[in-house]
């Protein structure tokens, strides 16, 4: 971020790089796909509302994610069921998750399976 106009710097990510390398990653994103929009019958991984899972090396997870919509009726209560279900993988030390907007979640996001799962491939 330009601290002048606090617009984003030219070349830098939308989207935060997970921990992809991270021994916990796997589990955590399998802890992802336990959690379902209760309006749609696909997990919230492979719809792409999970933007970033990064882990430090003292097994801290921070998930950025997003909902289908601000006006969501569980986006009071999504962080807190996907923050349940990563505390409960072994090795996970702590675990904070937070909402962003940006950038907007739109149906290119999903992953192959959420699409023909939802009849769009």
């Amino acid at each position: 971020m330009s601290i002048e106009t606090g617009e984003a710097l030219e070349g830098t990510p939308l989207i935060a790089p997970s921990s992809t390398d991270h021994p916990l990653y796997d589990a955590v994103v399998e802890a992802c796909r336990s959690v379902y929009d209760p309006e749609i019958p696909v997990n919230i991984y492979d719809l792409g509302l999970v933007y970033t899972i990064a882990i430090t090396d003292d097994a801290d997870v921070t998930i950025i994610m997003t909902l289908t919509a601000p006006g969501c009726p569980v986006a009071g209560e999504m962080p807190g069921w996907v923050q349940s279900a990563v505390s409960a993988v072994g090795g996970v030390r702590g675990i904070d998750v937070s909402l962003t907007w940006s950038p907007q979640w739109g149906m290119d996001m999903m992953s192959d399976e959420a699409r023909l799962e939802l009849g769009f491939m």
